[in-house]
C-alpha cells in the first residue's frame, strides 16, 4: 500500500460500488474493491449461452449522463471508452383485447398515436408528461441527488423550489389514483401504472410523487450501450483501473472490524484464509440487511429500516430464439388483464399470478452480434414477490407455460419450439449472487409515502463507514445508484 495515501475499502463491484471507488479514488485514496464473484458488476453483468449473449440484469439505460460524468471527472473524452445510441421508441406495449401501441421518444407522436390506437386524449398525455417533468425539476436535487439524512441538505436556498412544488407533487395521492383522474382510457392508465415496476413498487400503493419516473424516458430519453448493457460495467471498472483502483475478485468479505466506534479494516475470506485488511474507511455496496447481519452483527440493528417492506423480485428467462418477431423492438410490454391482482398477488399473497405482465428485451435488434443469423436473445421478465420460501421451483415451471401462453395469445405465434437454449434467474439466485435481502431487486419498495426517508443513509452506524446501492439512499436502479456513489464521495472529506 502507499504510504502517502488513505486506504479506502470497498465491499462488493455493483454499479454504485465502481462508481464510488472513481471518485473516491479522485480524491487522492488507494481504493481497493473487493468482490466474492469473480466478475464485477452484480447484477449488471451478462450471460452467454452458446452464440447468444444476454444482459443478466437491468435492461433500461436512462438518464447516460451519469455515466458520462465520471469519464469528464477523470478528464476523459467519454466516446472515446463508452458509446450507446438514443433509441427512437421507449417500448411497444400489447394488450390481449388486440390494442397495440408504440411509445415513441417523441412525446408529440406518442400522444397522437395513443389517440389513433387507444382512443386516449393526446392533449392529457401531453399534459401528464409536463406534470411529470414539473415534478422531476422541482424535486431530483433534494430527494435524489444529496442526502436527506444530513440538516446542510435542508439549508440550502434550492430548498424552496421543491417546497413551493409540494402541492404538485401528490404525495398523499397513489400513482394508480393519479392516473385514473387523468386518463379516460384503462390502457393508459395501466401503461402509466407501469412505472411504479422501475423500483420494484405497487401502483396502487406508491405514491404520486412516482408519476415523475416517465419523464426519463420521454423528458429525456431511452438509451442502449453500443455493446450491451454490460459495458456499463465494464467501461467503468476500467476507468476506475486508470485512476489506480485495485479489484479483488473471489474474495468474500465475512466481518468490518471498528474499534471504538471507528473503522479499522475487514475481514476477508481469501484463498480459504481469513485475512484482515486494514483500511481508513469502508463503503458499503452491499445490501443494508446482510450488512448488519452478517458484517456488524456487533452492532444492534436499525431494526425499522431493516423492516421496510421489500421491493418485487424477477423471474427472467434466457432464450436462445430460433426464429424473428419484426412486431417485437428492444423494449416490450405484453400486460396482464388485471393489473390490481397481478400487484395483490406480488405484495399481499406473495405468490404467482395466474395472469402476468411479460416484459421482452431483444438487445439483437440493435445490436446483431448478440445472436446468430435469423435468430434473437430474449430477456424474458416477469415481476414476482421477493424470497420468502415460496416453492420456486414449481413456480418457474408455472411461469414458464404462463408467458409462452401469453405471447402465443398477443403474436398467435407457438414459440415452444423454437427456444434452442436457456436460463434462469429467480430470487434465490439474485439472492446468493448478489446478497440482495429476499432477492429484492430495489432493496425497500416504495410503498409508502415515507419510504424515500426510511432508506437506509449514506452514512451511519460508525465512522468513517459509508453505504451505497441500492439498499441505500436514494434507491435501485443504474441512475439511482449511481447518485448514491456521488453522495457518499461528497460525504467523504
Amino acid at each position: 500500500m502507499g504510504e502517502d495515501k488513505k486506504v479506502a475499502r470497498i465491499i462488493g463491484s455493483g454499479i454504485a460500488a465502481i462508481a464510488a471507488s472513481i471518485r473516491i479514488a479522485k480524491k487522492g485514496y488507494e481504493v481497493h474493491v473487493h468482490e466474492g464473484n469473480s466478475y464485477p458488476g452484480g447484477k449488471l453483468s451478462e450471460i452467454k449461452l452458446g452464440e447468444y449473449r444476454f444482459d443478466a440484469g437491468p435492461s433500461l439505460f436512462t438518464l447516460p449522463k451519469n455515466i458520462d460524468t465520471l469519464f469528464e471527472l477523470c478528464g476523459e473524452n467519454p466516446r472515446d471508452h463508452f458509446s450507446y445510441i438514443k433509441k427512437e421508441e421507449s417500448c411497444r406495449y400489447f394488450w390481449e383485447d388486440g390494442k397495440r401501441l408504440t411509445a415513441h421518444s417523441s412525446i408529440d407522436k406518442f400522444a397522437n398515436e395513443a389517440e389513433i390506437n387507444l382512443g386516449e386524449s393526446s392533449e392529457a398525455i401531453k399534459s401528464h408528461l409536463y406534470q411529470a417533468k414539473k415534478q422531476y425539476d422541482s424535486t431530483s436535487e433534494f430527494f435524489l441527488e444529496r442526502s436527506l439524512h444530513r440538516l446542510k441538505t435542508y439549508l440550502r436556498f434550492s430548498i424552496l423550489k421543491t417546497i413551493l412544488a409540494f402541492p404538485s407533487l401528490r404525495l398523499f395521492s397513489t400513482m394508480h389514483g393519479v392516473h385514473v383522474k387523468r386518463f379516460r382510457t384503462s390502457h393508459m392508465v395501466q401503461l402509466f401504472d407501469r412505472y411504479a415496476t422501475f423500483n420494484g413498487s405497487s401502483p396502487f400503493r406508491a405514491p404520486g410523487i412516482l408519476c415523475m419516473i416517465p419523464h426519463l424516458e420521454f423528458g429525456i430519453g431511452t438509451f442502449l450501450p453500443k455493446k450491451g448493457m454490460v459495458d456499463i460495467t465494464n467501461s467503468l471498472v476500467a476507468l476506475a483501473k486508470r485512476q489506480g483502483v485495485h479489484f479483488h475478485f473471489n474474495e468474500k468479505v465475512t466481518k468490518i472490524i471498528s474499534n471504538d466506534k471507528k473503522i479499522n479494516g475487514l475481514l476477508v475470506e481469501k484463498n480459504n484464509k481469513d485475512v484482515i485488511l486494514s483500511s481508513d474507511l469502508v463503503v458499503s455496496n452491499m445490501d443494508v440487511t446482510p450488512t448488519y447481519r452478517k458484517l456488524l452483527s456487533y452492532l444492534p440493528e436499525p431494526s425499522r429500516i431493516l423492516s421496510q417492506e421489500p421491493s418485487s423480485s424477477a423471474l427472467i428467462f434466457y432464450w436462445g430464439m430460433n426464429g424473428e418477431f419484426p412486431e417485437f423492438n428492444l423494449h416490450n410490454i405484453l400486460f396482464s388483464k388485471d393489473y390490481k391482482t397481478e400487484f395483490d398477488s406480488l405484495f399481499n399473497s406473495k405468490t404467482l399470478n395466474n395472469d402476468p405482465t411479460v416484459y421482452i428485451n431483444i438487445t439483437s435488434k440493435d445490436i446483431p452480434q448478440d445472436a446468430p443469423k435469423n435468430c434473437e436473445n430474449w430477456f424474458v421478465m416477469i415481476n414476482v414477490p421477493s424470497n420468502n420460501g415460496q416453492d420456486w421451483d414449481f413456480i418457474r415451471e408455472k411461469a414458464r407455460q404462463l408467458i409462452i401462453d401469453k405471447i402465443h395469445k398477443i403474436t398467435g405465434r407457438d414459440i415452444s419450439s423454437l427456444i434452442e437454449c436457456e436460463d434462469y434467474l429467480d430470487p434465490r439466485r439474485i439472492q446468493s449472487r448478489t446478497s440482495s435481502e429476499k432477492g429484492s431487486l430495489y432493496g425497500s419498495s416504495s410503498n409508502s409515502v415515507f419510504s424515500a426517508f426510511l432508506r437506509h443513509p449514506n452514512q451511519k452506524a460508525l465512522k468513517n463507514l459509508y453505504f451505497c446501492g441500492g439498499s441505500a439512499h436514494p434507491g435501485g436502479g443504474i441512475p439511482l445508484c449511481l447518485l448514491s456513489a456521488k453522495i457518499v464521495s461528497d460525504a467523504i472529506r
